[in-house]
């Protein structure tokens, strides 16, 4: 390096890193700190942390001479660069990023394992910040020291440079696929991590499968081109004596069941066998990969048939695997009676996972079911690889496996998957194993029986029936189990098995299966045992979900046990409880108004409101709950309204105010945006549930401003929060239209350019349609409300709306909600619409004809019919299908006027063509027999 260090500069920074990664002297911890923070605008700072970084020793002279405290110094030198490439990449002088940029391949070949890990974190940061293309030479750098064909690069830096390619490839998928400058960096890559498979070093045969398995689930050219060489590269290392290689053999076999099924059904006998042997490694991650193999097949709409044959080998392995290890069991925790002790803060991690609800083309919301199965795949989030981190030092590795994705669950989640696939025949597989295990001595064999009765319940239900009977008594009496890991299973399996229970219509039969399973599981709710009081909480929250209206009769006694619950729980089951009190309002809705249970439920909803802080976590799933307790009681959630619809005001109004400090301050945090995507939702609900006037009054009433508030959300770059923001805008001009009115032009304004395709990012598309398509719910609802008034916006809506319906790549329920609001347009605004009728017709019509009957549905075909009237000769080509469209439409239960409005526009358009088309009735002959027969009946043809 050109550039040299002061050395009395040097040794003040040394010992400051140094100080800062101190655990034990707090004081000089905090100094430390403080004298870092004012490091930072030195215009050399950078060049000392690469300096220091990159040195194996400290130059003589320096305060810290110790090689351990030489390290966390330079430890502590790479995290605080990474953070200053992380924040400010391009206020890096030049000189001194190529400093950084000579620093880090002299780390990556450290011989300290960490230090390398530093490395490949610094490379990926640029890579990241500044582009793949910002650092070119990287790719050539890091290729050379692996494929090391001089011999003159060291086992630690082949090691050093694979892992830093594996994350650069984690990192940069796309790009690394992308053509650049006529060439695809992949198609060079690839051949290149296939050969480094045969590295005599393990480790970097296992990096090696790693950066390849960034791209084994993609369909791209590269792959495509090397898939044979490395097939036979996999089958080579399947053999590998090194559990590393090997689980990411078996990681690759599982990512290529999407990808390539046609090149392993050949060899699923033989893959069978090599997965069976890899779950029956002692080593568990090694194990719980291979088992994610059958979870992969068995989902794959056509592979999971190949396993047929091999089903009385797989089936007793993952029976087996379900059964809790002694290690464990000893992680467990043993039968303790813990209701009275307070949750530690590090236990309070709630999953809050909202039903993240969007508008569907009839207007309701449509939310993914999030039943609790028991096995599900719990995402952990952790530091990079070798990172220091002095927040996390209790985090050993012992994670309770309650909490972590296990082999355990995986099988059980493979059970369930082939349970769905081959049905009966899992269930007789499983019967004899069943009927040794259910009622064994040892508590881990009874467990593993019960999950294994639950697993099947989906999958070979109409086998199990007949076995109901006798099972569900024998798992209610489970529920008392001295065992609390066999009362927390029981529970989730009684659920599974609660639509049985609950579509039971024999009165005798309810009593003597139904109300004990319901009864059994409120018990556990009040259980002893914390796990077990969540576990009964989550399988009420099913059962609620699988008996729906059933439990109108038992509301009473389900409330009086939810109030208990609320007085005994601490925070982290409050999670679950809320879960149950919600899934109650919106399964029996306007029962829960009735004054009894209203009158029991709310005075305990509303404590916790008043009590819980405005910045605490748990106004996530307070603010939920009360969002479907406002639509079930409707008017009667008034006395309640408007205290709950200021402070929902103030929170987003704190929320946004913090965003924009954070922005121009890096040392605000940037706030929680579930804090308003909660809040906003809970508005929608409150301006729906109550009278018109009254949710006019609390938005005209609001202060801060409503709508500027709204605007401001419209805009959030959360697009969870944009998607609740354009909800709550349809919500509003339904409801509150006249209070919308005044700021509609800045709210459509805004609206119009969230329907841009070309804005949404390949990395974000799911969320980002999710925006789009309640951006569209709401235009077509904002145009039934304010008619002529929205015609400044028709041209570029008009636009929009036939890119999104005319795209192959756009999911159906967004097309469909963009067909309801264009056909709506032309309810007011024909004339604007109708000259460019040929270029939207025959996709509004095929988009249409997927659409359910709703009133939405009948205001858009009402809407073009107007369209075709002022332009009727421009659709021939799509003639017959109108006609057929006309002819199927059905919908009973469509409400007056419309349904009389909707007859008469169909009326009006047929008797149009009657008069255009010379031979009419030879033309309405090419119509199928059924349609012509429709015409003719309904509309006298």
């Amino acid at each position: 390096m050109s550039w040299q260090p002061n050395q009395e500069s040097l040794g003040t920074l040394a010992t400051c890193l140094r100080d800062s990664l101190s655990g034990f002297n707090k004081t000089a911890q905090k100094q430390a700190e403080i004298m870092l923070t004012q490091a930072k605008a030195s215009p050399d700072i950078n060049n000392y942390l690469a300096f220091i970084f990159s040195s194996a020793t400290p130059a003589p002279g320096t305060p810290v001479q110790q090689p351990t405290e030489w390290h966390v110094v330079r430890s502590a030198a790479a995290i605080m660069l990474k953070n200053n490439i992380k924040s400010n990449l391009k206020g890096i002088p030049e000189s001194s990023l190529q400093l950084i940029k000579l620093a880090i391949p002299l780390g990556i070949q450290d011989t300290n394992s960490q230090i390398r890990s530093f490395a490949g974190n610094l490379a990926t940061e640029i890579v990241r910040c500044g582009g793949l293309y910002s650092w070119p030479e990287l790719l050539e750098v890091l290729l050379k020291m692996i494929g090391n064909e001089g011999n003159q690069f060291s086992n630690e830096a082949q090691e050093g440079a694979m892992a830093a390619m594996a994350k650069i490839c984690e990192d940069n998928t796309k790009v690394l696929e992308r053509e650049q400058n006529g060439q695809r960096p992949l198609n060079i890559l690839l051949p290149k991590f296939i050969e480094a498979t045969k590295s005599p070093l393990p480790k970097v045969r296992a990096l090696a499968l790693k950066a390849i398995n960034e791209f084994t689930p993609r369909k791209s050219q590269a792959m495509l081109n090397v898939i044979d060489t490395l097939l036979q590269h996999l089958f080579y290392l399947s053999e590998d004596k090194y559990p590393d290689v090997r689980r990411e053999v078996c990681r690759a076999f599982v990512r290529l069941v999407e990808t390539r099924p046609d090149k392993l059904l050949p060899h699923i006998g033989g893959l069978v066998d090599y997965i069976l042997t890899q779950q029956k490694s002692d080593d568990e991650e090694l194990a719980t990969e291979a088992a994610e193999f059958w979870l992969a097949v068995g989902e794959h709409d056509n592979l999971w048939q190949a396993l047929d044959p091999y089903l009385g080998k797989i089936i007793p392995v993952l029976l087996e695997c379900m059964v809790y290890s002694p290690e464990d069991i000893a992680l467990l925790g043993g039968a303790s009676d813990d209701e009275d002790e307070e949750d530690r803060e590090e236990d309070i991690k709630p999953k809050f996972a909202k039903k993240n609800l969007k508008r569907g083309a009839a207007g309701a919301e449509e939310g993914e079911s999030q039943e609790d199965n028991g096995y599900e795949k719990m995402a952990e989030e952790g530091l990079e690889e070798g990172e220091i981190d002095d927040e996390d030092e209790d985090d050993d590795g012992d994670e309770n496996p309650d909490e972590k994705w296990t082999l355990r669950k995986c099988s059980a989640a493979a059970l369930d998957v082939f349970a769905g696939d081959f049905g009966g025949k899992v269930f007789h597989s499983i019967l004899p194993y069943l009927q040794t295990n259910l009622k064994h001595e040892d508590w881990p064999r009874r467990e593993a029986a019960v999950l294994a009765l639950g697993a099947v319940a989906d999958g070979c239900m109409g086998v199990v029936v007949p076995h109901l009977p006798e099972l569900v008594p024998y798992l209610i009496s489970l529920l008392e189990d001295p065992e609390p890991v066999v009362r927390i299973i029981t529970c989730w399996t009684l659920s599974r098995y609660s639509s049985w229970a609950a579509s039971l219509t024999d009165g005798a039969q309810k009593q003597s299966y139904f109300e004990p399973l319901m009864e059994g599981i409120l018990r556990r709710m009040l259980d002893k045992n914390k796990k077990v009081q969540e576990a009964g909480a989550s399988a009420m929250a099913t059962l609620e979900e699988k008996a729906g209206k059933q439990l109108e009769p038992y509301c009473g006694p389900i409330i009086q046990q939810f109030v208990l619950c609320f007085s005994k729980y601490k925070d982290k089951n409050r999670w679950v409880l809320y879960d149950c009190v919600q899934t109650l309002a919106e399964h029996i809705g306007p029962v829960l108004a009735r004054p009894e249970l209203a009158g029991q439920l709310m005075p305990t909803i509303i404590d916790r409101w008043q009590r819980v802080p405005d910045q605490s976590r748990e106004m996530f799933p307070l603010l939920e709950c009360l969002s479907y307790i406002a639509m079930a009681l409707g008017d009667a959630f008034t006395p309640y309204a408007e205290p709950i619809f200021n402070r929902c005001v103030n929170i987003i109004h704190q929320n946004l105010e913090q965003s924009m400090h954070a922005k121009t301050n890096a040392n605000f945090d940037q706030p929680d945006k579930d804090f308003l995507v909660t809040s906003l939702d809970l508005l929608s609900a409150i301006i729906q549930a109550l009278d018109n006037a009254k949710a006019a009054e609390l938005v005209t009433r609001s202060q801060p401003a409503f709508f500027e508030l709204l605007s401001f959300c419209m805009e959030d770059p959360s697009d969870e929060v944009q998607q609740s923001a354009y909800a709550l805008v349809g919500d509003c001009s339904k409801y509150v239209p006249e209070q919308l009115r005044p700021f509609i032009h800045k709210i459509f304004t805004i609206l119009v350019k969230k329907l841009d395709l070309d804005d949404i990012l390949d990395e974000e598309i799911d969320s980002s349609f999710s925006v789009v398509n309640n951006a569209c719910w709401s235009a077509g609802e904002v145009a039934m409300q304010f008619k002529e008034e929205m015609a400044p916006f028709v041209p570029e809506l008009l636009r929009r709306f036939v890119e999104i319906i005319s795209n192959p790549g756009v999911p159906g329920g967004v097309v469909e909600n963009a067909a309801i609001a264009l056909g709506r347009l032309g309810l007011f605004h024909a004339a604007i619409i109708a000259p460019h009728l040929p270029k939207f017709a025959h996709e509004f019509l095929t988009v249409m004809d997927e659409v359910d009957t709703s009133e939405e549905k009948a205001t858009a075909f009402r809407g073009f019919c107007n369209v075709v009237a002022q332009n009727p000769q421009s659709i021939e080509n799509v003639l017959l299908a109108f006609f057929s469209s006309i002819a199927r439409y059905q919908d009973l239960k469509l409400r007056n006027p419309i349904k009389q409005e909707l007859h008469e526009a169909f009326l009006s358009v047929l008797k149009i063509y009657q008069q255009l088309i010379p031979g009419f009735v030879d033309f309405l002959n090419k119509l199928p027999p059924q349609d012509q027969q429709a015409l003719k009946t309904i509309y006298g043809l």
